[in-house]
């Protein structure tokens, strides 16, 4: 039986891929698949993911497409895949020593969605930050902890029951910036339980071509479109008068804090930065007296108050400060 299936998205990583693969390779441990998905990678990826699957053709299957962006790949793989749980594991990035045996050891005590922790490293393999990937430790239901829905949205912390997806129909978008926030939310209001474990599994590499470091400002506009998909889902559902507080400092996080913060860091006169700011007006009109927002850390509060009064100057100016006390590059 296979418990779990590792679906790995493939695009231009050849040198990435093959501490990946090395990752997710346990000699001798059954129960799970690893699906490489070649998605028309231009470079030497899907020649490596190849050799690796004739070296472990027990383990490692390979799928070749047309470029069809990070959500067709995962989307590819859910359709191929043979496993209970899905997990989804970035090509650039990697699991802790001994994470596969701990993860199907926690899939015992299953879940429709398990939880679990990631570190950030530099490319020198230094730990940078670690992050939950749920604030809720042990089991719970959404009804129980609603302000999961504002948790880290990562497809890749979690290891997720296969007919989520397959009895829903939900996959991720395609060829879109923030398919996960666009599709974990959605995910959250068909999960009957959740189960939070505190091991720190994946690595997740922090480099220049991280999607969170790209300086093409105008793609956070996508970020408009990714949180539509999940509050019309959840009207549709009738579960938005019910979780309307979560999705509010949801779309606040993402919108303000997360996509007008990295534009106005590019380009603090980007015109996409009132249009992020009237869009959120126009969804969650009175977003400014959020009780959950008044309990935001100090610096997002006046984040908040920065982009509220469109001092996007000042909002740079405040980050690339930080970031400097920090040692960060900038």
């Amino acid at each position: 039986m296979t418990k779990l299936s590792i679906i790995i998205p493939i695009y231009n990583v050849e040198q990435y891929l093959p501490a990946c693969l090395d990752s997710v390779l346990v000699p001798g441990l059954e129960g799970y698949e690893v699906l490489c998905v070649d998605d028309g990678s231009p470079d030497r990826s899907g020649a490596i993911a190849e050799d690796y699957a004739a070296r472990y053709p027990e383990r490692i299957r390979v799928i070749h497409q047309a470029n069809r962006g990070l959500g067709g790949a995962r989307n590819t793989g859910i359709e191929a895949a043979r496993g209970e749980h899905l997990f989804f594991l970035d090509s650039d990035d990697s699991l802790a020593p001994g994470a596969v045996r701990e993860m199907l050891r926690e899939l015992e005590d299953p879940a429709d969605v398990l939880l679990f922790d990631s570190v950030s490293v530099d490319e020198s393999g230094r730990v940078l930050s670690r992050d939950a990937g749920s604030p809720r430790k042990g089991r719970f239901t959404l009804e129980d902890f609603p302000e999961q829905i504002c948790a880290m949205p990562s497809a890749c912390v979690k290891l997720w029951r296969r007919s989520l997806f397959t009895e829903s129909g939900i996959r991720f978008p395609e060829k879109l910036w923030f398919e996960d926030l666009a599709t974990s939310p959605r995910l959250y209001l068909r999960a009957g339980s959740f189960r939070s474990v505190r091991a720190p599994w994946l690595r997740y590499l922090q480099h220049a071509g991280s999607i969170t470091r790209a300086a093409d400002p105008s793609r956070n506009a996508e970020i408009v479109t990714a949180l539509d998909l999940v509050l019309d889902d959840y009207r549709a559902q009738g579960a938005f008068d019910r979780y309307e507080a979560q999705l509010q400092k949801l779309a606040v996080q993402h919108q303000l804090l997360a996509a007008s913060v990295r534009v106005a860091m590019v380009d603090p006169r980007s015109p996409l930065l009132p249009q992020l700011l009237e869009d959120l007006d126009g969804k969650f009109p009175h977003w400014r007296e959020s009780a959950a927002l008044k309990a935001l850390p100090r610096q997002h509060r006046l984040l908040l108050h920065l982009l509220d009064r469109r001092a996007y100057g000042a909002v740079r100016a405040l980050m690339t400060a930080n970031d400097l006390i920090r040692g960060k590059r900038i």
